[in-house]
């Protein structure tokens, strides 16, 4: 029998990279871009977003919220050269894509699965890392196949494999005639995101991060969740409805602090699967996931891309010095703080960096960074040895020198 669903939105992530030196230009470009404008924050209007992080992550994340409507409308009468140069200057800045009503789209002709993209923003960080992330909603539609196959055709639209080759993806909509004028428009944003494959990051499939709520039928007091697992399992993995793998050997993170609501947690994104049997799971839930939950996550992301960023610059000799200097304020300003007190906050934040690898990741840059520290100290004494060693011969010759001039005397 079809699993029916009450609720679902996705959200797709794509990271990209701004080239060393141009992001000034790229904050320039999006104030002038009409359809973007700068997305602020206040403690009255998003007090639960306040509330969860901790004020130096807060104060990292989202700036705004120290600003203040005052200053606030003075930033925003400054000439765009004189924005753009201060408001590169903070740690993270946020534009969101201005959408008069809901981008509607179809995919897959034949099964017609519609849906609409009714969020679009863009994340960047003073490195240069940046995030296009995306909320889409399949439309009338309560089919829980049609999430699962919707979910695994999207994330790969902007790839290069030719779309006639792959299911027949088409979008119908005003703004993106088809596929190929949408993967225009990411590129518009995001550039030819060079930078990006240097840093070994896919640059053709979106990270996944959904929420969906199932029909309490399905799951509740009287029906056990493993008469379902099959279809988490897949929802959990980006897989299609008719996958044919063996599920049983797909490797998850659950965590599962909800009598009726599971998150998973792999490398290919977020996934929280929930049934309606709790009222929580479509009028609470959802709001944390998409807002509290999904800026740790893409925090998280960050820490992983920007520790290979370093860990680049330290195999480049002219970038060593730089990257040293990063990699301590790093560790000081990010790595070693917590970003909440939120009880599930805090182990959705330890079980993300888990699956990202983050402890390793962190501890392979660390020793490069030891042994370039100390190759960098031995270099240094040996040089001081050198210019000591060069002080007392010199100093000898002239010792020399003198005592024979004095002995002339």
């Amino acid at each position: 029998m079809e699993l029916k669903m009450n609720y679902q939105y996705t959200y797709f992530i794509y990271p990209f990279v701004i080239k060393e030196g141009k992001y000034q230009k790229y904050i320039l470009k999006m104030l002038r871009d009409k359809d973007f404008r700068l997305k602020t924050f206040q403690k009255e209007k998003d007090f639960k977003m306040y509330q969860y992080f901790l004020p130096k992550t807060r104060d990292f994340l989202f700036s705004s919220f120290s600003f203040g409507s005052s200053k606030i409308k003075k930033l925003e009468e400054l000439p765009d050269e004189t924005r753009a140069a201060i408001l590169s200057k903070y740690p993270c800045n946020i534009f969101e894509y201005r959408i008069n009503k809901d981008i509607q789209g179809k995919i897959d002709d034949r099964k017609g699965i519609f849906f609409t993209i009714s969020k679009l923003e863009i994340v960047c960080f003073e490195s240069g890392i940046c995030f296009l992330v995306m909320k889409t909603n399949v439309e009338d539609d309560n089919n829980f196949s049609n999430i699962l196959n919707f979910n695994y055709k999207f994330r790969d639209i902007n790839s290069d494999v030719g779309l006639d080759d792959y299911d027949n993806i088409r979008l119908q909509t005003n703004s993106f005639e088809n596929a190929e004028t949408f993967k225009s428009f990411i590129r518009k944003i995001t550039g030819a995101n060079l930078d990006a494959v240097k840093l070994d990051i896919d640059t053709e499939r979106f990270l996944t991060y959904s929420y969906i709520c199932i029909d309490q039928e399905a799951w509740n007091s009287n029906s056990d969740f493993e008469k379902i697992i099959h279809h988490y399992i897949r929802f959990a993995n980006v897989l299609p409805a008719d996958n044919s793998r063996k599920l049983e050997e797909e490797k998850i993170t659950t965590i599962s602090t909800w009598k009726y609501a599971k998150l998973a947690l792999s490398k290919l994104g977020v996934m929280l699967f929930s049934s309606s049997e709790d009222m929580n799971n479509y009028t609470i839930l959802p709001d944390e996931f998409e807002n509290q939950f999904l800026y740790t996550y893409i925090i998280n992301l960050y820490k992983k891309i920007y520790l290979k960023k370093i860990e680049l610059q330290l195999k480049n000799p002219k970038q060593v010095k730089k990257a040293r200097k990063e990699f301590i304020e790093f560790t000081k300003n990010l790595w070693i703080r917590e970003i909440t007190d939120d009880e599930t906050g805090t182990m959705l934040n330890h079980r993300i960096g888990e699956t990202l690898e983050l402890e390793s990741l962190y501890n392979q840059v660390k020793n490069k960074y030891d042994i370039l520290y100390k190759d960098l100290n031995i270099e240094k004494n040996k040089i001081s040895t050198i210019v000591i060693g060069l002080v007392l011969v010199a100093s000898l010759i002239f010792n020399i020198l003198n005592f024979i001039f004095l002995m002339r005397q």
